[in-house]
């Protein structure tokens, strides 16, 4: 079972950025879905962006403060989180949806569309 790695996760004061990373040794994200989740322990996880070729989508939540992004080579995720505010606090996650070319609608996107995971960031932002 390939298992993605997330990196660049930490602790910000409000108003602060980050950089998430997302890559696996022969892992390409160019012809499928991917995206980034995030979950607060009790709570669902949640889509925040997700990209493929055609296609950027973000959640109202994370709308013009996070970028999702893939190298040129097709094999790194990004997700540039800006203006973060206490209740992004959460675990982050990167996924990629192997059957999927293109992504669903954040609004019709479930978990089990991704079959591809890692094992999360966590990001803590302080007031």
């Amino acid at each position: 079972q390939v298992r993605l790695t997330e990196s660049g996760g930490g602790s910000v004061q409000s108003g602060g950025s980050l950089r998430l990373s997302c890559a696996a040794p022969g892992v390409s994200f160019g012809a499928y879905c991917a995206g980034w989740f995030r979950q607060i322990p009790g709570k669902a996880r949640e889509a925040l962006a997700t990209v493929d070729g055609r296609a950027i989508m973000y959640a109202d939540s994370v709308q013009g403060r996070f970028t999702i992004a893939k190298d040129n080579t097709q094999t790194t995720l990004y997700l540039q989180m800006n203006d973060l505010k206490p209740e992004d606090s959460a675990m982050y996650y990167c996924a990629r949806a192997s059957h999927f070319t293109y992504c669903p609608a954040l609004h019709t996107m479930v978990e089990g569309q991704f079959n591809v995971w890692g094992e999360g960031t966590q990001v803590i932002v302080s007031s």
